[in-house]
């Protein structure tokens, strides 16, 4: 099996692992649970707590002491326990810190993943730009498939997607462990300060005023993808409560719907190269804000009649605003730091994206929504809700615009290649 196969592989099963639960736990809350909004908010703040702690504590473990591919095969063996134990759970308060556990193990796998993709393909001569997206395609199709699978066996508000996760995230820790290995890049010197020692050289990014704004700015669209993934697929089938929708395929298929958005992932991943060449770092990522905007504003007028076609628009809209922001952002950070601190570099990445993004965004949300948007008996204003995204989408677009100052360089990517 070639190396690009391989990592493949990994990249497929990857997302595979979270695409199982992620989209449609909305319905297992509400619909087979039965728990309340600002609870729900608070679930998908276990990814953010995690995020903060683990993605950053694992790249440096990475970066010093333990092959990056044992690392993250043990992490998703580790994690399969805690997804294949949530079905027994029955109340709010211990599903948070069983989930918490799940994350704990899953988070730091997606930077992981980065790493040692980027760690193999250079070990081989590849051009990363060009390789990695096609290959990290293939974890955005894991993805759709999960989620297919979910929707189509009739899991999507049932515990079995959980024992679905598991499944696959056991046989990807096993898998890992036949991947090229990936050593701590270098030894440690014996007069090398403490900083050095416990492997926080990366954290010194924060030190530069352009890092540090690409940092915050990274946290706020963090969230802003957060909205999405919480919020997404309960949206859809809530339009079940109007009479005139109960039986449109986008309540019986909502799940297959939101999708689309990882079949738009497909497409704009592979345009990642071309863009960041010929646009930038800067014009990408102000790309993938006003992509958000668009994202949220088309579903607050959406329906399932004569509004079908925004919400499949915002579906298609989605690819450009997740994946321009994130792929980018971590291809950005491989060509700004240091191979020595590669995974802890990309670890801090998620850690401000996923991990303080993720909290304020969940958080935040639930509380939002719960307080003012929603009434007594339970209905949201999904219109009045989209729109403030989108409000706050546009306001962080400006913002990065006006503060953000890069200089785009197309030789700075072409290093990457060796």
């Amino acid at each position: 099996m070639s190396i690009k196969l391989r990592l493949t592989v990994m990249s497929f099963l990857q997302f595979f692992v979270w695409g199982a639960w992620l989209i449609t736990v909305g319905n297992y809350w509400f619909g087979t649970k039965q728990w309340s909004g600002a609870e729900f908010g608070a679930i998908f703040s276990t990814l953010g707590f995690s995020s903060l702690i683990m993605p950053a504590l694992t790249g440096i473990i990475a970066d010093r002491w333990i092959n990056a591919e044992k690392l993250y095969g043990l992490l998703h063996i580790v994690g399969a326990l805690f997804l294949a134990y949530i079905p027994s759970v029955n109340d709010p308060a211990t599903f948070w810190w069983v989930i918490f556990g799940a994350m704990l193990c899953y988070m730091p796998t997606i930077s992981l993943s980065n790493s040692i993709s980027y760690t193999i393909l250079k070990n081989n001569d590849y051009d990363v730009v060009k390789v990695f997206p096609p290959i990290r395609v293939w974890g955005t199709i894991g993805f759709i498939a999960a989620m297919w699978f979910t929707n189509l066996t009739g899991f999507k508000a049932s515990g079995n997607m959980f024992y679905i996760s598991a499944a696959s995230a056991i046989a990807l820790g096993i898998y890992s462990f036949t991947l090229p290995k990936c050593p701590p890049p270098k030894l440690i010197a014996k007069n090398a300060s403490w900083t050095e020692k416990l492997g926080l050289n990366a954290f010194a990014l924060f030190g530069s005023s352009k890092m540090a704004l690409f940092f915050l700015f990274s946290m706020f669209l963090g969230a802003a993808l957060q909205l999405t993934n919480m919020y997404g697929d309960v949206f859809l089938s809530e339009f079940a409560k109007n009479p005139l929708f109960a039986d449109s395929i986008v309540v019986k298929r909502s799940t297959l719907i939101m999708s689309i958005s990882q079949v738009s992932e497909t497409l704009f991943i592979l345009a990642i190269p071309f863009f960041l060449k010929r646009f930038g770092i800067k014009n990408v990522m102000l790309i993938s804000m006003l992509a958000w905007v668009l994202r949220f504003g088309l579903f607050a007028y959406g329906d399932p009649a004569v509004g079908l076609w925004m919400i499949v628009l915002s579906c298609i809209v989605y690819g450009m605003a997740f994946d321009f922001f994130n792929i980018s952002g971590s291809l950005f950070i491989e060509t700004t730091t240091d191979a020595s601190i590669r995974s802890s570099a990309q670890g801090l990445f998620m850690m401000v994206t996923n991990g303080v993004g993720a909290v304020l965004g969940a958080l935040v949300s639930g509380w939002l929504i719960q307080k003012y948007f929603t009434t007594a008996a339970g209905d949201r204003d999904w219109h009045s809700i989209w729109l403030s995204f989108a409000g706050y989408a546009m306001v962080i677009a400006v913002l990065f615009a006006v503060l953000f100052k890069h200089k785009h360089d197309p030789k700075a990517l072409e290093s990457v290649q060796h």
